[in-house]
């Protein structure tokens, strides 16, 4: 017997040869379960020592990054809504300028910066790669470590890198101004014996404290500067945007729906006909007599004249086509001993499109989380409880909606890049701000145009 199971070790769904069963759930009671099997602790910060640093475990079993980029990987829904939301952040990239003030509307006056090589740094490969790395684990995994790499002499920086987030941690806090460093290894399986350990930019001013390593030379050895959002009040690790619809359970029902679907069309849905047949026809269609060298023979026959019947009952050639069959009546008592019996099985499944229905509800919990527009990504529910209106003006809208919540999210992805640039002795009025392209109506000449922001 196969057997669907959901997270909880439910049997959602059983099929065999000869029958086919759902389960109707409880849900007061499965969401007591859920409390019990799944607590909010997903995230908590036990403690493992790794040399002379006691390292916060990231996640009951410290390995939280790699099972929520699992969980990002193969849902759907999530997997695209958080690509949509790194690509809308970045917007088009950046560029360099300074603040000469301010209009009637209260926008800023830019003026680009004629230096070329500040320039020729913001649009490079480093940053764009920075700030795709960036953004991938602070939307996957709510945190992202930034490393300042310094050059030869320690005096200067010549790059940022984006730590995977399956290969850092953070340390306790070892004194009141919260001081901590970021321990890199390839493994967190067990205790690393292989690691690297870097000083933790302190999160209440980066800038000072990068300054301070200056002053102490210790700028050499590189530091580290995390890329976080303080909403889930989580201040080592941070807590990813998308985790409220996990907790709920949105995430697992958008896993289980297609997974009961497709069992569901297998076992339930393929079935058109039943065809029962008589032990005794085959004893008179292909006496076991005439095969008694081969017996083999006898089976190959029997599985060609089935092909045969299987090949008239089905196909759209074969629409509305009747089958002939002949039996006999046992002379002795009367009995009806070789009718083929073939009867259409009609689908008395019923669920399919209800669960189809909750698999769009699910999708749009999931966005909503994200604070994604279900219709930007065509995700609308025509009739449904969120259909509302669907057309350009709303996607429109929603589209301008998401880039002026992205705000503080691109603030936080520029910090790293101007404490590099002040690092490196450029001015500290030198602003780097993002370029966008706008979606605009069709009236105005233009389906797009670009701003900057």
């Amino acid at each position: 017997m196969d057997i669907l199971y959901n997270s909880e070790g439910i049997p959602l769904m059983m099929s065999s040869d000869i029958a086919f069963y759902d389960t109707k759930v409880d849900r007061a009671a499965s969401d007591e379960r859920r409390r019990v099997l799944f607590p909010y602790d997903d995230t908590r910060h036990d403690y493992i020592v790794v040399g002379e640093e006691r390292v916060l475990a990231w996640g009951r079993d410290n390995l939280f990054p790699t099972k929520a980029a699992e969980i990002v990987r193969t849902t759907t829904v999530l997997n695209t809504g958080l690509r949509f939301l790194r690509n809308l952040t970045m917007g088009q990239g950046i560029f360099a300028c300074r603040v000469k003030g301010y209009n009637d509307k209260g926008d800023e006056i830019l003026e680009p910066i004629d230096d070329n090589n500040i320039q020729r740094f913001v649009s490079s490969r480093i940053v764009r790669r920075y700030m795709e790395k960036t953004l991938r684990d602070f939307l996957k995994v709510g945190c992202s470590a930034v490393q300042l790499v310094p050059n030869a002499a320690g005096n200067g920086i010549i790059g940022l890198n984006t730590i995977n987030s399956e290969h850092f941690r953070f340390t306790e806090p070892s004194d009141a101004l919260g001081s901590q460093n970021c321990v890199v290894s390839g493994s967190w399986d067990l205790s690393p014996s292989s690691y690297t350990v870097l000083p933790l930019l302190n999160d209440y001013s980066p800038e000072n404290h990068a300054e301070l390593l200056r002053f102490m030379g210790k700028l050499k050895q590189g530091m580290v500067y995390p890329v976080r959002d303080s909403w889930s009040n989580d201040d080592i690790y941070g807590e990813p945007i998308w985790w409220p619809a996990y907790v709920a359970g949105w995430v697992d029902i958008a896993h289980l729906v297609p997974q009961f679907l497709k069992k569901a069309y297998k076992n339930q849905t393929t079935w058109k006909w039943h065809v029962q047949i008589p032990y005794s026809y085959w004893d008179k269609k292909f006496p076991a007599a005439d095969f008694k060298n081969d017996p083999e023979l006898r089976k190959t026959a029997i599985n060609k004249y089935m092909d045969e019947i299987e090949r008239n009952l089905l196909g759209a050639q074969n629409a509305e086509k009747p089958i002939f069959t002949n039996y006999a009546v046992n002379e002795m008592n009367g009995r009806i001993e070789e009718e083929w019996k073939i009867t259409p099985l009609s689908n008395k499944y019923s669920a399919g499109q209800e669960n189809l229905v909750t698999s769009a509800a699910a999708n749009s919990e999931i966005l909503f989380a994200l604070m994604v527009n279900p219709n930007v990504l065509g995700a609308g529910m025509p009739g449904g409880s969120y259909a509302g209106n669907q057309g350009g003006s709303n996607i429109r809208e929603a589209f301008l909606v998401n880039i002026a919540n992205s705000w503080i999210d691109r603030q936080n992805l520029l910090d790293p890049l101007q404490l590099y640039l002040q690092l490196n002795g450029v001015p500290d009025d030198v602003q780097l701000r993002y370029r966008n392209t706008i979606l605009t109506t069709l009236d105005t000449g233009a389906g797009t145009s670009h701003q900057l922001s």
